[in-house]
């Protein structure tokens, strides 16, 4: 770029840029009002050593170069200063690559566009919202989802976190595709350290869990899963994939062999700087021969032995040299995963119950498979299944092939491809699972993996997609809510086949009930103080109906199902007075059993069958409050694209100053 010299001068929300010191009348000038954005570049970025860029609301863009980087970090912070409002002023605090306002959507105001501020500083996206005081930084790195919505005329940009969802709107193309490219810049891997990855739950890198989930489902029954090497180019090229960006990374059977995946973890695990096993306490580990740190993967993987040969001790001696990087030279690495391996429950604290839901989860993907390679009639991993459309006719049948990591959402969609049926706003399609003797149906939660659920298919059961009449209610209570716990009187009766909580059979009964983030409680009355039974939430499953010839006192009932530890099946009834109570048990049920991900981002729900920019409902928490505050939220997203019109980007500015002196107003 061709720089020209110009005399700059910062005054009374005014930066004017003259001719030389001596011009009386600037060339030109930029009102802080205008400016919609602010980018400090890297060194160098625009051939010159340190820059940084004004935007404005004509779609115009001022580009600036210093010889000191003091000097242009000083001008950076007075022009800060001189457009960010007060509201906005936290900010300021720190040093930012880019900082500006943008339109957006976010908590419970998803009717219309507001204005906030941002700034971006590493891989920390803070916002100031014009109801409240600066939020929570977003961790791009952490996202769950980084994603554009729209037309190129009507973009959005949807960042996911567990708990909170932002659009940000693109109404002014120039600044908006340089936030684009910044935060996909920065929600990329950096380097090649743990801390440095894209990051998943509990900080483990998304490279991790890609190659595991994938393992898990498909490779648990390879001979010599993990001992075995994969084609060393195509491991590298998948290494490399994942290494860019893993979370848009989706490995699919039939187009990765599970070889080439675990050894790109190996490879990334051998590979990293100080080692799982940081080089300060490695010595600490190999002396200690145990400790908290171990991919849980291999616990899953030698309950599989008899079929894939990888017993606790060969593990040990694959990925002892990985995780210590040995090279094979100090046998204490392969005897502290042992140990580990063989106390895992112990040492990592596992909650036994969800351990015991997870392998009978495997075990029956593993059965599936083993059934379908034996048949000849499918690939391995493959189940061919029949689901309908809406009810359950002959001529409403799809039959679907599930792979194993198909998602409830995911099948929702394919049927309704199949049929061309599109989802428009406030649509909410769902895949549920009937029972036709109970008389009951359970709509699945859209990330519940379908394979198993048809494993426990009966004779009498079924799958149906249609619409969930209920969820936009269930949906506005969780938003309108204040506490995450739900109590009340409902009516209740056991199975008559159980016994167990000494209750007169063959009708219902009122009781009292507490149902929490961590389990359900029924007592016998309101002033009790003790309950007299009490289910882990999360190993319950709870179904819409009470089947007529129980004689349930009212239509507005469910059907709980609970399974123990030994594989016994414990089934009661519970009838509410109102269908409104009914949606707000069930909702709560679902928001406690979920961590609170009741509804997906609907975005992409959306855009996969319709047409048309449009944006259906979503279930979201809002980005500010405190923990009680910090509910799922819902609300219309309607289409309200901004129009962009279309611009000529011509009117750049390459301008550079003589920088020896600041105004007193600076």
């Amino acid at each position: 770029l061709e720089f020209s010299r110009r005399w700059c001068v910062l005054s009374d929300g005014v930066l004017s840029y003259y001719e030389n010191e001596r011009a009386v009348t600037p060339n030109g000038e930029i009102r802080a009002s205008e400016i919609v954005c602010l980018a400090v570049p890297l060194p160098d970025t625009h051939g010159f050593e340190h820059t940084f860029e004004v935007y404005t609301e004509g779609e115009r863009l001022y580009l600036f170069g210093l010889e000191s980087m003091e000097q242009a970090h000083e001008w950076v912070k007075c022009i800060a200063k001189a457009f960010v409002p007060p509201l906005a002023e936290d900010l300021l605090a720190r040093d930012f690559e880019r900082l500006g306002r943008l339109p957006y959507k976010a908590g419970l105001s998803l009717q219309r566009a507001q204005e906030g501020w941002f700034s971006l500083s590493g891989s920390e996206l803070r916002a100031v919202f014009p109801e409240g005081p600066c939020e929570e930084p977003l961790q791009l790195r952490k996202l769950q989802e980084l994603s554009i919505q729209g037309d190129s005329e009507n973009q959005v940009l949807v960042l996911v976190e567990r708990r909170r969802t932002l659009y940000i709107q693109g109404e002014r193309r120039l600044d908006f595709m340089g936030w684009l490219g910044a935060i996909q810049k920065a929600a990329a891997s950096m380097g090649d350290t743990l801390s440095e990855q894209q990051l998943g739950d509990s900080d483990i890198p998304v490279i991790v869990y890609r190659c595991v989930d994938y393992i898990t489902q498909c490779g648990l029954t390879s001979e010599g899963i993990y001992r075995k090497c994969g084609q060393t180019s195509k491991t590298q090229r998948l290494l490399e994939s994942l290494r860019q960006d893993a979370r848009s990374v989706h490995l699919k059977e039939g187009e990765q062999h599970v070889d080439d995946v675990s050894s790109a973890l190996k490879r990334f695990l051998r590979d990293l700087p100080d080692g799982l096993f940081t080089r300060a306490q490695r010595l600490a580990w190999l002396e200690a021969s145990g400790g908290p740190c171990s991919p849980p993967v291999l616990d899953l993987v030698q309950c599989f032995s008899d079929t894939n040969q990888m017993n606790v001790h060969n593990l040990a001696i694959v990925f002892g040299p990985t995780l210590f990087q040995t090279d094979g030279q100090d046998y204490k690495a392969g005897r502290v995963v042992e140990d580990l391996i063989n106390h895992y429950v112990v040492v990592f604290s596992v909650d036994e119950e969800e351990l015991r839901k997870q392998r009978e989860e495997i075990t029956a993907i593993v059965k599936m498979r083993v059934a379908g390679t034996a048949s000849g009639t499918q690939h391995a991993g493959d189940f061919i299944c029949t689901v309908y459309l809406e009810e359950k006719k002959a001529e409403t049948e799809q039959h679907v092939k599930i792979p194993a990591s198909m998602t409830a959402e995911e099948l929702t969609l394919e049927i309704l491809d199949r049929r061309n049926v599109g989802i428009r706003e406030k649509d909410y399609w769902t895949c549920f699972e009937v029972n036709e003797r109970e008389e009951a149906e359970r709509p699945l939660h859209f990330a519940e993996k379908v394979l198993p659920i048809l494993h426990g298919l009966g004779t009498d059961s079924h799958l149906v997609v249609k619409k969930h009449q209920a969820m936009e209610a269930m949906l506005l209570y969780l938003a309108s809510r204040v506490s995450d716990t739900k109590h009340g009187m409902m009516k209740f009766r056991e199975d008559r086949s159980l016994l167990g909580l000494g209750l007169p059979s063959g009708g219902f009964h009122d009781r009292y009930f507490i149902l929490n983030s961590s389990c359900l409680r029924l007592y016998k009355e309101v002033r009790s103080h003790r309950p007299e039974k009490e289910w882990p939430v999360k190993s319950l499953r709870v179904y819409l109906g009470v089947k007529k010839k129980l004689r349930p006192p009212t239509c507005w009932g469910f059907t709980v199902v609970h399974e123990t530890e030994k594989h016994e099946k414990q089934q009661w009834y519970l009838c509410c007075d109102t269908q409104m109570e009914l949606r707000e048990w069930f909702a709560t049920f679902l928001f406690v059993q979920h961590d609170g991900l009741v509804w997906p981002s609907e975005p992409s729900r959306v855009s996969r069958a319709v047409p048309e920019v449009r944006l259906g409902s979503v279930s979201l928490i809002p980005l500010r409050g405190s923990e009680n505050e910090m509910r799922r939220s819902v609300a219309a997203f309607t289409a309200d694209p901004l129009s962009v019109p279309s611009r000529c980007l011509r009117n750049w500015r390459y301008m550079a100053g003589d920088w020896n002196w600041f105004p007193e107003s600076c």
